[in-house]
C-alpha cells in the first residue's frame, strides 16, 4: 500500500478534459481466419485510446493495470471505420478507470455507426522511475458521467473483494498443505 498523505491533493479535471476519440479504418492485415478482424486487434486500439485517456488526465504517463472486462458485441470487417471513444471514469489515489466503447461505420452500408465493443482498463499513472504517482480526481460533469463514475465504483469494489478472496483462498490451501 502506497502512503499518499504527505501528498497534497490535486485540482480535479472534468471528464471532457481527457475524453478523446481515435479513429482507424480495418484492412485485411487485420483480419483473422474467420475473414473478421481479429479480437486483438481492437483490443490493442483499445487500450492505445485508454492510455491516451490515462496520460492526458494524469498529466503524464500511465500504464495498463488491468483490463476490467471486454465485451465484443458485433464482428468488425475489412473496410469499417473504428471509432475507439474513451473518458476517465473514475480515479483513485494514483489509479483511473477509463471507459472504452468501440462503434463501426460500414463501409458498404449507409445507416448509423454500429457499437461493436466496450471494455474497462485499469491504469496507474507513473513517475520517471515507474513509480507510482497522484492523479488529479475526475470530475463528472454530466448525468451519464456521474452513472459512469458510480458503475466505476462498483467495478472497483467487485475487484478488490475477488482479489482478497482469490488471495483468502491460495493461504488455505498452503495451510493445508495444498500446492498448486
Amino acid at each position: 500500500m502506497i502512503d499518499r498523505s504527505d501528498v497534497p491533493s490535486l485540482p480535479g479535471k472534468p471528464t471532457s478534459a481527457s475524453r478523446i476519440t481515435l479513429s482507424h479504418i480495418m484492412s485485411a492485415h487485420d483480419t483473422n481466419l474467420l475473414g473478421t478482424v481479429h479480437g486483438g486487434v481492437v483490443m490493442k486500439l483499445v487500450d492505445d485510446a485508454a492510455g491516451a485517456v490515462a496520460g492526458r488526465h494524469s498529466g503524464g504517463p500511465a500504464v495498463t493495470g488491468a483490463m476490467d472486462e471486454m465485451i465484443f458485441l458485433e464482428p468488425v470487417r475489412v473496410g469499417d471505420l473504428l471509432a475507439v471513444k474513451a473518458q476517465v471514469n473514475w480515479t483513485g489515489t494514483t489509479s483511473m478507470e477509463v471507459g472504452v466503447r468501440v462503434v463501426a461505420e460500414r463501409w458498404n452500408e449507409s445507416g448509423p455507426a454500429k457499437q461493436v465493443a466496450t471494455a474497462y482498463l485499469v491504469f496507474v499513472a507513473v513517475d520517471v522511475d515507474g513509480k507510482p504517482r497522484t492523479v488529479p480526481p475526475v470530475l463528472p460533469e454530466t448525468d451519464r458521467d456521474r452513472r459512469r463514475w458510480q458503475e466505476a465504483q462498483i467495478r472497483r469494489t467487485h475487484r478488490l473483494a475477488r482479489r482478497r478472496a482469490i488471495l483468502e483462498l491460495r493461504r488455505t490451501r498452503a495451510a493445508e498443505g495444498l500446492e498448486d
